[in-house]
């Protein structure tokens, strides 16, 4: 297996408010390729500790991938780094400064001198040539080891990793068969329960890789093998299956056993996915209700291309007087219970899908925090209310996290009552 090394470039990555996507998208496409990715790191812009970090990747990795750090400011300092680790110096590449400059000219801007920078690279790279943007990638052999620097632009590194880095890894055979993964995502439970029921059920002999992950939209499990070069004598018309396929297909089967009705999708496909194309092939239309979500609900829903064939409206009733004029929600009703109660979420849900005739209705109302909190009703306290055309469902959820994660939280535990029932799953707490 070859084994690969993705560094992430820039000092914003490491300061908070900023996730380094690209080393997530880097593995998955190494991953396509038979690349194992061993490691990880990201690295600040100073020049002493990405000569550091680069320095141990290239020493213990075949293929290096660096993104970020080749753009045009000061603190862009990559192609200074790899100069300075491989003693190879710094050029201007005239093919590179063509490139930029027509790119220039096509924006009626001309070159400035910081722009300019962008095309001197070590000497003895290849240059990668950036279809999306302006800053060139380049690659080179040093050593042992194949290194690529690419722009840390997300859209551009991914383009740039088609176009030129996979000829290149086919070319010099740092390819593979591809390995194999498969995942489930679950909701509802925690993952240290998920641990324990399915202790035992992938054995090390089996040659796979078990992996639990837990996120704000709930706790996924994968399975990964990386003998995926091992034929079986299964066919499915005239091509063959591997073995590793027909392993990674019998233990995701015995883990949607265990796990039961919280497995809600497969190979990362989201719950919105998952829900629209069941709305869509039973023709039902939706309305939502939210409150302490903002509108949350509505905006990943309407993320799946075709929605409108499903989600009807959706309207924010942030305040009392908006959940009484817009939805019908009677003030005794508030009074009594207050906005933050399993009656409201129902009479939410079902003023919306009235006023809106559609099949269903959808509400959330909680305390996202970090304040407003009380110890009968504290902060993460959510109330989920589905109005079908037979019968109206709630459900209390307990979240925790910062009043962002209490949100997102929020959204998944409403979709995932609408899941249920449209798979005919448990709801509980009517």
């Amino acid at each position: 297996m070859i084994k690969a090394e993705i560094i992430a470039v820039g000092s914003e990555l490491l300061l908070g408010g900023r996730t380094d996507t690209n080393s997530i998208f880097l593995a998955d496409m190494l991953a396509e390729q038979g690349v194992e990715v061993r490691f990880k790191t990201g690295v600040g812009d100073d020049i002493d500790d990405m000569c550091a970090v680069f320095t141990q990747a290239l020493k213990r990795a075949k293929v290096v991938l660096v993104t970020g750090g080749l753009g045009p400011t000061v603190d862009d300092l990559t192609r200074e780094a790899v100069a300075k680790v491989t003693g190879q110096a710094l050029g201007l590449r005239p093919q590179a400064l063509r490139t930029i400059q027509a790119r220039f000219k096509l924006a009626g801007r001309t070159v400035s001198a910081n722009q300019r920078r962008q095309a001197f690279l070590p000497s003895g790279a290849d240059l990668l040539r950036n279809s999306s943007g302006t800053a060139p990638g380049f690659s080179m052999k040093w050593k042992r080891c194949r290194l690529f620097c690419l722009p840390g632009v997300s859209h551009e590194a991914r383009k740039m990793f088609s176009e030129s880095v996979v000829p290149i890894l086919v070319k010099e055979g740092l390819v593979g068969c591809g390995i194999e993964s498969r995942s489930l995502q679950t909701f509802g439970l925690i993952e240290g329960v998920i641990d324990e029921r399915i202790q035992g059920i992938v054995p090390e002999s089996s040659g796979l890789r078990l992996g639990i992950l837990a996120s704000p939209l709930g706790v996924s499990i994968s399975l990964t093998s990386d003998h995926s070069d091992s034929l079986s004598h299964a066919c499915v018309g005239e091509g063959k299956i591997s073995k590793s396929h027909l392993l990674l297909e019998q233990y995701v089967k015995l883990l949607s056993k265990v796990l039961g009705s919280c497995v809600y999708g497969f190979d990362g496909k989201s719950m919105e996915k998952i829900i629209g194309e069941s709305l869509t092939a039973r023709g039902l239309t939706l309305a939502l209700a939210e409150s302490c979500t903002g509108g949350l609900i509505g905006h990943r829903l309407t993320q799946i291309a075709g929605s409108s064939a499903y989600v009807d409206r959706g309207v924010v009733c942030y305040s009392n007087q908006a959940k009484m004029d817009v939805l019908g929600v009677t003030k005794s009703l508030l009074v009594r219970h207050g906005a933050v109660s399993a009656p409201v979420a129902k009479a939410m849900a079902q003023g919306i899908r009235k006023r809106s005739k559609v099949d269903l209705g959808l509400s959330v109302t909680g305390i996202a925090g970090p304040g407003g909190g009380t110890t009968e009703k504290p902060v993460g306290l959510v109330y989920v209310g589905l109005a079908t055309p037979k019968k109206t469902f709630t459900k209390e959820f307990r979240f925790h996290g910062d009043r962002y994660m209490v949100k997102l939280r929020s959204s998944q535990g409403a979709l995932d009552i609408l899941r249920r029932w449209l798979f005919s799953l448990p709801i509980s707490d009517e």
